[in-house]
C-alpha cells in the first residue's frame, strides 16, 4: 500500500463525514475571539479617528489613559478595528514600557507610582523610598523603577500616574496619590500672543512673501555653525542641504524624546517659548519642503504635550502652517526612541527598532519618504540666528569653540538646572560660575560629560572644553550636554553599574551583542570584583557588533572607570 496516496475513504482520505477520522472543521478561528463589549469600549475611544497603522501607539495610549491597563481583550478588539493581527498590536503594547498589558489575571492596582531610578534620582534618595514607599501607601498603589522622567535638576522624581512630584520624599508622594491628580497643560512663558507682541512669526512671513530665501536661511545657519543639540552635533545647514536633494515629497521628524540621562533641556525650552521652537520648526519645514511635521514628545511631559496641543491649535488657527501639516505624536516609554531611525519606526506605529543604514533618514525615513530629522533645541535658536545674525552666535565662546551651549547640570552642585553657557566651557566653570558650587560637605571627584553613554572622567580633567570633538580622544563625548557632577561620596562602580543597568533595561532586543552583552555586564559588575578581562572582551564585542549607538556606547562609564578611577575597584561596591 503507498502510505503517501492513502486511497478514498481511509482515514487521511476524501471520504464523506461518515469516516470517523475526519476531523471536524473549527466553528470559529483560531486565536482569541473579539469580545463584543470590549469591540465597542475600543469604538468609543477611537470615535471617527481613521484606523491608520500609525496611529496604533496614539490608540493604545487611549486605551491605558482609560483603563488603566491594556486587557487582551481590548487588545483584540483594536486589532480587529485596526485590521492588524493580533500578534502585530502585542508587540507594539510590550514593547514600551508606559502600557501595561495584562493578558489574564487581575488588572495592576489603580495607582502605578513610578520612582526614577537613574543617576541622578539614585543619588538623591530614590531607592530609599523604593524601599518605603510600599509599606506607606497600601496594597492599592503599585511601586515601581523607572528610568529617567527628565527631571535630573529636581531629583529625586517620582510620578504618580502621569503627574510628577519633584524633591519628592514619602509624605509628598503618600500626598499626591491621596490627590488623585491628572495632568494639566502648563501655562507657557510665553504664549501665542505674548510671542508676536515680540515680532514672532515676522521671519516666517518673510520666508513666505519671498523676502528671505530658502538658500538664504541655509547660509545663516551654515555661517553660525548651528548643529544637532540632540547629541550627534550634525551641521544643521547641510542636513538641510541633503534632504533638498532628495525627490519629494519630504517629510519632517522632531525629535523631542530626550531620554538621556541627565538631559532635560528640551523640557526647560519647550516650556519657556514654544512658538520660538514652533517658528523655527515651521521654517525648516518650509525650507525643505515638508509637507507634513511630526513632533514626537516624550511620555514622560504630559503638561508640555496638552500646552503644545493648545499652542499649536492657535498657530494653525492663525494661518501659519498653511503649507505643511503638524502632528504631535506621543512616545511610550522607550529610551531607543531617541535614535533617530528608531523613532521614526515609532512614529508609523511600530516598535521603535533601529534601522539598518544606508539608506540613511534624509533619503528614506517616514513612510519611505526623504525626511528631515531635528532636536527641539536646534530649532529653537534658528529664528535668534537669522535675525540677530550669524556673527551674533559666534561671537560667544571660549578656547576656540564658538556659539552657545545648552547644559543640563544636575547631580552634587548647589544649583542645578539648565545652564546657557559659551560653547567650549569646562565642567569646572559650569560647577563654579554657573551653579554654585558644589553641594555642602561634597568634594568634585568626577562628572559625565554627556550623559550616560557619555562616559565618566575624573576632577582632574575638569579643565577640558565640552563641546563636539573636544573629548573623543578619551573615550567620552558631549552628546545632548548633560553633565552630571560626581563627588567623593559616590563609588564609581556604583556610578558605572547603575547606567548599565539602564542600558540593560532599554536595549531595544534587536541584536544579541547589546541585548545580552550588556545584561552580562551589568550581572558580573554587580557581583564583583570586577574580572577586567571579561567586561573588556564584553565592551569589544558591544561596541563593534551592535546596530546602534546604544549598544556601542553602553561600555564607556565602564571603560571610564578602568581608565581614570582604579582606586575604586579594590573597594567594596557601596550603593546610595
Amino acid at each position: 500500500m503507498n502510505i503517501h496516496n492513502p486511497p478514498k475513504g481511509s482515514n487521511g482520505a476524501e471520504g464523506n463525514g461518515a469516516n470517523p477520522g475526519r476531523k471536524r472543521p473549527r466553528r470559529t478561528p483560531k486565536g482569541r475571539q473579539v469580545d463584543l463589549e470590549a469591540l465597542a469600549e475600543v469604538q468609543a475611544l477611537l470615535v471617527a479617528q481613521p484606523r491608520r497603522r500609525d496611529l496604533l501607539i496614539e490608540f493604545l495610549h487611549l486605551i491605558q489613559d482609560k483603563y488603566g491597563y491594556i486587557s487582551a481583550a481590548h487588545l483584540a478588539a483594536l486589532a480587529h478595528e485596526m485590521r492588524l493581527s493580533q500578534t502585530e498590536v502585542y508587540e507594539v503594547a510590550t514593547f514600551y514600557a508606559h502600557f501595561d498589558f495584562v493578558k489574564d489575571g487581575p488588572p495592576p492596582p489603580p495607582v502605578t507610582v513610578r520612582v526614577c531610578e537613574n543617576l541622578s534620582c539614585a543619588m538623591a534618595g530614590a531607592e530609599k523610598l523604593l524601599a518605603t514607599l510600599p509599606g506607606k501607601l497600601g496594597p492599592n498603589v503599585r511601586v515601581i523603577r523607572a528610568p529617567c522622567m527628565g527631571a535630573c535638576d529636581q531629583a529625586p522624581a517620582v510620578a504618580i500616574g502621569h503627574v510628577q512630584t519633584m524633591h519628592a520624599t514619602e509624605e509628598k508622594v503618600a500626598a499626591a496619590v491621596a490627590k488623585h491628580e491628572h495632568a494639566h497643560a502648563i501655562t507657557p512663558g510665553k504664549d501665542l500672543a505674548a510671542y508676536q507682541a515680540n515680532g514672532g512669526y515676522k521671519l516666517l512671513a518673510a520666508c513666505l512673501e519671498g523676502k528671505t530665501t530658502r538658500d538664504d536661511l541655509i547660509k545663516a545657519v551654515s555661517d553660525a555653525g548651528l548643529r544637532g543639540l540632540g547629541g550627534a552635533g550634525f551641521p544643521t545647514g547641510r542636513k538641510w542641504q541633503f534632504v533638498r536633494a532628495e525627490k519629494g515629497p519630504r517629510l519632517m521628524a522632531v525629535n523631542g524624546d530626550e531620554g538621556e540621562p541627565g538631559t532635560f533641556k528640551d523640557r526647560y525650552y519647550l516650556a519657556l517659548d514654544p512658538h520660538r521652537f514652533l517658528e523655527g520648526m515651521l521654517i525648516a519645514a518650509w525650507v525643505v519642503e515638508a509637507a507634513e511635521v511630526y513632533i514626537y514628545l516624550r511620555d514622560e511631559y504630559p503638561e508640555i504635550r496638552l500646552m503644545l496641543t493648545q499652542e499649536i491649535e492657535k498657530l494653525e488657527a492663525a494661518g501659519f502652517n498653511s503649507y505643511t501639516r503638524i502632528h504631535l505624536r506621543r512616545g511610550a516609554g522607550a529610551y531607543i526612541c531617541g535614535e533617530e531611525s528608531a523613532m521614526i519606526e515609532s512614529i508609523e506605529g511600530k516598535r521603535g527598532l533601529p534601522r539598518h543604514r544606508p539608506p540613511y533618514v534624509a533619503q528614506v525615513g517616514l513612510f519611505g519618504r526623504p525626511t528631515l530629522e531635528q532636536n527641539v533645541e536646534t530649532l529653537y535658536w534658528i529664528r535668534d540666528i537669522v535675525e540677530k545674525g550669524s556673527a551674533w552666535f559666534t561671537s560667544h565662546g571660549r578656547r576656540d569653540r564658538k556659539g552657545f551651549r545648552s547644559f543640563s547640570v544636575s547631580g552634587r552642585v548647589n544649583k542645578p538646572g539648565v545652564v546657557l553657557a559659551p560653547a567650549g566651557v569646562t565642567a569646572r566653570e559650569l560647577v563654579e560660575e554657573f551653579c554654585g558650587g558644589m553641594v555642602a560637605g561634597h568634594k568634585f571627584k568626577g562628572y559625565l560629560p554627556g550623559g550616560a553613554s557619555g562616559g565618566i572622567l575624573p576632577e582632574s580633567m575638569a579643565d577640558e572644553p565640552l563641546d563636539f570633538g573636544t573629548l573623543e580622544k578619551y573615550g567620552c563625548f558631549v552628546g545632548s550636554h548633560a553633565v552630571v557632577i560626581l563627588s567623593d561620596k559616590d563609588d564609581m562602580k556604583a556610578v558605572a553599574l547603575n547606567l548599565m543597568k539602564f542600558f540593560e533595561d532599554e536595549s531595544c532586543g534587536q541584536c544579541t551583542p547589546c541585548r545580552i552583552g550588556t545584561e552580562k555586564a551589568a550581572k558580573l559588575m554587580q557581583k564583583g570584583p570586577w574580572n577586567q578581562d571579561l567586561l573588556n572582551e564584553l565592551s569589544t564585542l558591544m561596541r563593534d557588533a551592535s546596530i546602534c549607538g546604544l549598544g556601542q556606547a553602553a561600555p564607556n562609564p565602564l571603560q571610564s572607570v578602568f581608565k581614570f578611577f582604579p582606586e575604586d575597584l579594590s573597594k567594596p561596591l557601596q550603593q546610595w
